[in-house]
């Protein structure tokens, strides 16, 4: 999986986003505060299409509309304005026809300056997009590759607010918990990685860690010109991608693991070795 999924291309000429706090906003009237932001924004430098072409099957996504404009339009949000999230759908869906064995997980975990009528419209894009590919609601023991592919399903979609009741299709947020360290020490990472992989529940939901540093103000204050990439990724990935060679799958193991900027290691391709672990067990001593 990939964090903040969306982020590689982020608006620098878009007000800034309602996720920020209002000295932010009051701030990113002068031009080189959003030059700044975008640094810090920006937290993958792959387009869907080439994520999905690199093995990557989670998408962390975070939406807004933009306030003041006409209509329902829905944005990809971090700091900054994204893509439409319509656009976005389109491109999944385009990976989709062409790869039908292939499934995908859509989490929609934030929204801002939405209301019910925002979902609605945003709802109907998922179902325009993807119709039949859509994944209904079932017991998460029960939904392997095998049944997606005998359904023709392709797309599991968890949505974070209480209107996915009204849907079959729209998984509920607290069937693929996502823990956050919120840290920028690679160890105290590791150390919550591990923990909450022991608490994760033994059945009925799916579970995303977050293999990700997240920069403090000070962090930001201290390294303004380098940003997210070159403060805390670049220097602290090796380690995290030895814990995740370390790991094992399955009910007691990872689930899905998210990173940043996923190309600058074998992020992807060391995640998907992991299930050989599995084919092991399967084999007869």
């Amino acid at each position: 999986g990939s964090h903040d999924s969306f982020s590689y291309w982020v608006d620098e000429k878009s007000p800034v986003g309602p996720d920020q706090a209002t000295a932010i906003k009051r701030l990113a009237r002068i031009s080189l505060v959003k030059k700044i932001m975008k640094k810090w924004s920006v937290t993958q430098n792959l387009t869907f299409k080439e994520q999905l072409e690199g093995g990557i099957r989670y998408f962390d996504l975070r939406v807004s509309s933009k306030p003041g404009e006409i209509g329902h339009e829905i944005y990809f949000i971090h700091g900054l304005f994204g893509i439409k999230v319509w656009d976005g759908l389109k491109e999944i869906n385009t990976f989709l026809e062409q790869h039908p064995k292939e499934v995908v997980f859509l989490d929609f975990n934030h929204f801002y300056a939405m209301d019910d009528d925002h979902h609605y419209f945003l709802i109907n894009r998922i179902r325009s997009a993807f119709g039949s590919k859509l994944c209904c609601i079932e017991f998460v023991e029960y939904v392997t590759l095998q049944y997606m592919w005998e359904k023709q399903h392709q797309v599991l979609i968890f949505y974070h607010y209480p209107l996915c009741r009204e849907y079959p299709f729209l998984w509920p947020g607290n069937k693929i918990p996502a823990p956050w360290a919120n840290t920028t020490n690679v160890h105290k990472l590791l150390q919550f990685l591990e923990t909450t992989l022991e608490e994760r529940s033994r059945y009925g939901t799916f579970h995303v860690s977050q293999a990700i540093l997240t920069p403090r103000v000070k962090t930001i204050a201290q390294h303004l010109t380098r940003g997210l990439k070159n403060t805390l990724v670049h220097r602290n990935l090796p380690m995290i991608l030895n814990w995740v060679k370390a790991q094992k799958p399955g009910v007691r193991g990872v689930n899905i693991i998210t990173s940043d900027f996923v190309e600058l290691v074998d992020f992807a391709a060391t995640v998907i070795a992991l299930n050989d672990l599995l084919l092991e067990e399967d084999e007869p001593a």
